[in-house]
């Protein structure tokens, strides 16, 4: 079972969109967990559509984990998607609620270990790096850290930064188990081998840009499992490089396009 962070630097196309991707397509059961702290749930907004009510549960999280009742709070606050093995963690409602947040990531990321005992695997989206009130905690409690970029210069050159950072963390045992990036749209223009070149780092996989399947979890928009066939293909490819990377097989092997 796997811990498998996805975060991305100023200009990156669609981490959450891919964590969600991610989740609804996992085979194994899934939790996704909404770390980001700029707020504002876009998975309520975007695949539900603003049709189910924010329930605040990061603040409860928060509440019971200071009357010592994390581990019992944490499976009644998760909301289920339906048709798919994927369950979420969501975010907080506002970024004014990001700092009150800081004591949860730390005991969070030990209860979410404990999930992986019941044969569940944990997705975070950690949402853009250097934010204030970064759920720093999860990122170096992961087994896999994934750092999602564009394929441009504007965003390979903010992401060299955090990839060198993430590598450097790597190696000296004070972050991420293991690291690499996921390009979203390859060949727009450079391709993954040039991408994982250019921010340091191994590259895991990549999702084809077809921003109108995105849509499908990023806006909650109806359409054919066909037009959908392409994108959902990607993220199996991605999701069967993380599974296999979390499994221990050579993780430093740069894999070709999906």
């Amino acid at each position: 079972m796997a811990l498998v962070v996805l975060a991305s630097a100023s200009g990156a196309p669609g981490v959450t969109t891919t964590a969600l991707g991610l989740a609804m397509r996992w085979p194994p059961p899934v939790v996704l967990v909404d770390a980001d702290p700029v707020g504002g749930s876009p998975v309520l907004a975007g695949l539900f559509q603003g049709a189910v009510a924010h329930l605040d549960a990061m603040v409860q999280l928060v509440l019971a984990q200071r009357e010592g009742r994390l581990g019992e709070a944490l499976p009644t606050s998760l909301l289920v998607l339906e048709d798919t093995n994927a369950s979420v963690l969501v975010g907080p409602r506002s970024h004014v609620q990001a700092g009150s947040l800081r004591e949860l990531w730390r005991p969070l990321a030990v209860e979410l270990r404990a999930l992986e005992a019941s044969g569940q695997d944990v997705i975070i989206d950690a949402g853009r790096l250097g934010m204030a009130h970064s759920a720093t905690a999860l990122v170096e409690s992961a087994d896999l850290a994934l750092l999602v970029c564009g394929s441009g210069l504007p965003e390979l050159s903010a992401a060299r930064q955090w990839g060198l950072a993430w590598a450097e963390a790597a190696a000296a045992g004070t972050g991420a188990g293991t690291v690499g990036c996921v390009v979203v749209g390859p060949g727009r223009p450079y391709g993954l081998r040039e991408v994982a070149k250019a921010v340091g780092l191994p590259g895991f996989g990549s999702v084809c840009w077809d921003p109108r399947a995105a849509a499908s979890v990023s806006r909650g928009e109806k359409f054919s499992g066909r037009a959908l066939g392409r994108w959902h293909r990607s993220l199996d490819a991605l999701g069967t490089a993380i599974r296999s990377a979390a499994s221990a097989q050579d993780p430093s092997t740069v894999l070709e396009e999906a």
